[in-house]
């Protein structure tokens, strides 16, 4: 199979991405009490040396979930140990002692955890709408640790060469959170998707957040 895609599909795709971003940032809101908005900065297909690159051995937070339906791949989050430590706390609201040192207590692991479920759903299920699918979603899994070894333990690169890239920063009230999210889909089976979608879609109503219950 070709890995063509029409460009306006494409573009609708990318805007899909970027409305997915904002609806991260109205969950995020709902769920830590944060006044968060989410930028995105870029959204690329990248070459998987390139991502190699970008995401170092540096220790990071990585939140993982597996997609079970297509495109398939996972979805992971990205980020610093010390901007998961806030998240984890405003999750948490007040209850339990925050870990000292650069460990996390078992009740951050699972406050990010929920974290990544709320923030992967927010994307997948605003792109399960335009794309006019299902995405059933894996449990999220918490790793902290050189960032390499996060790709490992989510059962490393895939054979593809290209993977799909959004830089994304969440801007809270007292400061910003650098958060990187990376998808690793099986390239053929979100080019079949992206070439399913209906030209006249209306990205921004399709990716509308709903209230968290």
């Amino acid at each position: 199979m070709g890995l063509q895609v029409d460009v306006r599909k494409l573009d609708l795709f990318n805007q899909m991405a970027k409305e997915g971003s904002g609806t991260v940032a109205d969950h995020l809101g709902q769920l830590t009490g944060l006044n968060a908005s989410v930028h995105t900065s870029q959204i690329n297909f990248l070459d998987i040396n390139d991502v190699k690159t970008h995401i170092g051995g540096e220790k990071q937070v990585g939140i993982y979930v597996e997609l079970n339906e297509p495109p398939y791949g996972y979805v992971l989050f990205m980020l610093d140990p010390a901007d998961s430590k806030q998240l984890a706390g405003a999750m948490m609201g007040g209850m339990g002692e925050p870990s000292e040192g650069e460990g996390f207590s078992a009740m951050e692991r699972s406050a990010m955890q929920e974290i990544g479920n709320i923030m992967t759903s927010a994307f997948i299920d605003g792109w399960a709408n335009v794309l006019d699918t299902t995405i059933d979603m894996g449990t999220p899994n918490f790793v902290f640790g050189p960032a390499s070894g996060i790709i490992d333990r989510m059962g490393g690169w895939p054979d593809s060469d290209l993977v799909f890239v959004i830089d994304s920063q969440i801007t809270v009230e007292d400061g910003d959170l650098g958060m990187t999210v990376y998808t690793f889909p099986e390239l053929e089976d979100l080019v079949a998707l992206i070439q399913n979608i209906n030209l006249d879609t209306d990205v921004q109503a399709d990716t509308q957040a709903d209230e968290l219950m």
